[in-house]
């Protein structure tokens, strides 16, 4: 099917309405959060939003050009609108055990496997994802172009953030409910502080260095005090 042809000011819902016109419908799409964070999960979203003025969400974009006011708003009409949505939660320690590119496309198959509603087409963020039973298409910034994946994006985006609130009660010394994980000079000064925790992710550069120093912190003190 030419999706490619959708001209570039056919607006968010174009992809949706142009597959609709050609008998592709419902259109499910996917897209993650977290895969640039190096602590907590990876979240994966998939969304299949109504035909019509229904699946029109009010304010829906790209998860990361919103508030997180906004976002939870948007969320909370995405959910309310939804022919189908779905969030699989991916822990770090699988993040580190498979790769991050290979757990990604696996929480993307998983989210669009446990929709109750079976999709017609696929859309995805950025990369394709093989092996699924109906065709798709990876679109790049589908994000910003695709509302479905937009939608996806929000209800990955939010879902991930609540968990990374609720890990900051564990966890308090990173301030994982400021940076949600993510690599800020903030969270480096805590991992030097603390070395990581069991939320983090160990195949990252930045978390193995720490758990270095700190392991050589340990063993410097324990020559002291010998």
């Amino acid at each position: 099917m030419p999706v490619t042809t959708i001209r570039r000011d056919a607006g968010l819902y174009g992809y949706e309405r142009a597959l609709a016109r050609r008998g592709l419908w419902p259109v499910a799409g996917a897209d993650e959060a977290g895969r640039g964070a190096c602590a907590g999960p990876l979240v994966v979203g998939a969304v299949i939003l109504p035909e019509g003025k229904r699946g029109q969400v009010p304010g829906l974009a790209d998860s990361k050009l919103l508030t997180p006011l906004a976002r939870e708003r948007v969320y909370a009409q995405v959910v309310r609108r939804a022919v189908a949505w779905t969030a699989v939660v991916i822990p770090p320690q699988e993040v580190d055990r498979r790769g991050l590119h290979v757990s990604n496309i696996l929480g993307m198959r998983r989210a669009l496997a446990r929709l109750p509603v079976s999709p017609s087409y696929v859309l995805t963020d950025g990369f394709p994802v093989p092996g699924l039973d109906v065709p798709g298409l990876a679109v790049w910034k589908g994000d910003r172009v695709a509302a479905c994946i937009a939608a996806a994006s929000v209800v990955a985006k939010v879902t991930r953030d609540r968990l990374m609130v609720e890990l900051h009660e564990r966890f308090p010394e990173y301030g994982f409910d400021v940076h949600k994980g993510y690599c800020t000079p903030e969270h480096q000064q805590a991992l030097r502080r603390h070395g990581p925790c069991a939320e983090h992710r160990f195949s990252y550069v930045n978390v193995r260095g720490a758990l270095v120093r700190d392991t050589e912190a340990d063993d410097d003190e324990w020559v002291e005090t010998a």
